[in-house]
């Protein structure tokens, strides 16, 4: 397995993430995100987002296929922002994670702190965020829509 960690291009890519995005949702969020969100939550709307959003975007590609991805950004100037990242479950424990979040932080690297929010009792990404370094700040935030808790992650340099 060979894998590629590069910025997002091609809509043959834009469509990989929507994918992974949609799938990520469904085998990951089961039972911490509202049912009814989840039947919401089609591949279609998650391909409408994913071309909506294509800026600072990497993707994984084993071979030609998208099994991952990863978006950050700027929360405020002296914070970066991991807003998003997705593996296929199948490359779960295989380091495709692992490989993107090191891609992000090369590119935050200009940030003292990193910060992120993943759903709360995820307990698998949890113990991932917390091996990269990681560690809860006691900040919750409930997001309706989703039916769910956020807790936010913060990394210092």
């Amino acid at each position: 397995m060979a894998i590629l960690i590069k910025t997002m291009e091609t809509d043959a890519e834009i469509r990989g993430k929507a994918y992974v995005h949609w799938r990520g949702w469904h085998d990951a969020y089961p039972g911490l995100v509202s049912d009814a969100y989840l039947e919401k939550l089609t591949l279609e709307k998650c391909e409408q987002m994913a071309f909506q959003w294509r800026d600072n975007l990497l993707v994984a590609k084993d071979g030609a296929r998208v099994v991952g991805f990863a978006g950050y950004g700027e929360a405020d100037p002296d914070t970066g922002e991991l807003f998003a990242l997705y593996v296929l479950k199948e490359y779960w424990g295989t380091g495709v994670a692992q490989l993107l979040m090191q891609a992000v932080l090369d590119r935050l690297a200009a940030y003292p702190k990193i910060a992120l929010w993943m759903v709360k009792g995820n307990a698998r990404a949890q113990r991932f965020y917390e091996k990269c370094g990681f560690r809860l700040t006691g900040e919750e935030k409930l997001t309706s829509s989703v039916g769910a808790y956020g807790v936010r992650m913060v990394l210092n340099r």
